[in-house]
């Protein structure tokens, strides 16, 4: 975990406050990143869980911005690197490198994660390791992409509906996220 401990178990704990009902799949975490603080050391041997942090970018007309990924797309996504003072400033790290996106914000009231989803060891490339994945909620204008990554298929604004990734896709949903 590169991002401070003690950020990660407040994102967490504020997250759980609003989603109580994500506090069982959501404790591993919790109990690893408690350890670290406790203990000022990792004994996961090799099982601590992997924390990433990605943006969910969603325009004035309700669309999310894809990445262009291997066959298909995916959502802007990576773990953070050890210059990152928080998981939604890596967020943002991540969005300015992938696609070139700076002029996005948050509405009032949502800053903390969106979403926290969680994939179990053996579906991911992290091994033995679940992966918590913190996903932040952004709006841009969909001027804000650099014209060339659309142009070339790198990136694209597509309809909630066809995120590929459920979890997104079903919070989305539940939430009405549309144009502002």
């Amino acid at each position: 975990m590169t991002v401070e401990v003690g950020h990660i178990i407040r994102e967490l704990s504020s997250y759980l406050n609003e989603h109580p009902a994500e506090k069982v799949a959501l404790m591993p975490l919790y109990d690893a990143a408690r350890d670290h603080v406790q203990r000022r050391l990792c004994n996961h041997e090799g099982r601590c869980p992997v924390v990433t942090t990605g943006a969910v970018v969603v325009d004035e007309g309700g669309r999310v911005l894809s990445l262009r990924h291997a066959d298909g797309f995916a959502l802007a996504e990576a773990e953070p690197e050890a210059h990152d003072e928080s998981l939604s400033g890596a967020a943002l790290r991540i969005l300015a490198e992938e696609v070139g996106v700076r002029d996005v914000w948050t509405e009032p009231g949502l800053e903390g994660p969106f979403l926290v989803d969680v994939t179990p060891p053996g579906r991911h490339r992290y091994g033995p390791r679940h992966r918590f994945g913190f996903r932040y909620l952004f709006r841009a204008h969909s001027g804000a992409v650099f014209p060339s990554m659309i142009e070339t298929g790198a990136a694209a604004w597509m309809p909630p509906a066809h995120i590929g990734i459920n979890s997104v896709r079903q919070r989305l949903c539940d939430s009405a996220v549309d144009a502002s």
